[in-house]
C-alpha cells in the first residue's frame, strides 16, 4: 500500500466532532478527546464539536447543520452505535446519505478484530456523503476511535496517500447537483 506522496502538499481539512451520549461532558468525553487529539496532530482543523443525546431527532438536526457549515469537510461521530434501545446514530444518519461508503465499514470491522474479535459485531459503523460533507459513525469507545482513525480516516483524509484519498475528490462530491443547476 502507498503511503504519503512527497511530490504533493498536505491539504487540512476542516472536521466536526459530534458525541452522541446521554450521559458524557466535554469534560469526561475521551472518545471525542481522542479524535481531537488525533486531528490535531495530522494537522488538521477541528471545525465544530459537541455532545447531543441519544435522540434520532437532536443527533440528525446537529449533523444537517454541520453538511451546510462550508468550514466542515468531514464529520465524525461517537456513539450510539450498538443495539440497545438508545443505540440511534445509524438511523438517523444513514437516511442523510446521499451515497452510502459499504467499504468504511467492512474495513473498520476488519481492523476491530484483529483487536476485539468477534465483539465487532456489535457495532454498527458506518459511513457515507450527505451535501458534500463526508460522515462517519463510529462506536462510542476510545479504542473503537483509534482503531477508525489510525486504520483507515488518517490516510483516506491525507491529500498525500497515494494511490488515492478522499481529499482529492471532495472538490467532485457535489457535482451533480451544479449541472443539474446549471441546466435549468
Amino acid at each position: 500500500m502507498a503511503g504519503p506522496g512527497d511530490a504533493r502538499p498536505f491539504i487540512p481539512v476542516g472536521i466536526a466532532v459530534l458525541t452522541v451520549s446521554d450521559t458524557r461532558t466535554l469534560a469526561d468525553d475521551k472518545s471525542g478527546d481522542t479524535l481531537v487529539a488525533r486531528i490535531a496532530e495530522a494537522g488538521h482543523m477541528l471545525a465544530a464539536r459537541t455532545i447531543v443525546p441519544d435522540d434520532k431527532e437532536r443527533i440528525r438536526s446537529q449533523v444537517e447543520a454541520w453538511t451546510r457549515d462550508k468550514t466542515i469537510d468531514v464529520i465524525i461521530t461517537t456513539g450510539g452505535t450498538g443495539f440497545t434501545g438508545r443505540d440511534v446514530t445509524p438511523e438517523a444518519l444513514e437516511p442523510l446519505f446521499e451515497k452510502r461508503m459499504d467499504g468504511f465499514s467492512e474495513v473498520f470491522h476488519r481492523i476491530s478484530y484483529d483487536k476485539i474479535g468477534t465483539a465487532t459485531i456489535q457495532s454498527r459503523a458506518t459511513g457515507g456523503v450527505a451535501n458534500a460533507t463526508f460522515i462517519f459513525v463510529l462506536p462510542g469507545s476510545p479504542g473503537a476511535c483509534k482503531d477508525a482513525w489510525d486504520g483507515i480516516l488518517k490516510a483516506q483524509l491525507d491529500y498525500r496517500h497515494m494511490p488515492c484519498n478522499f481529499v482529492e475528490i471532495m472538490p467532485r462530491l457535489d457535482e451533480h447537483l451544479k449541472r443539474g443547476s446549471a441546466s435549468n
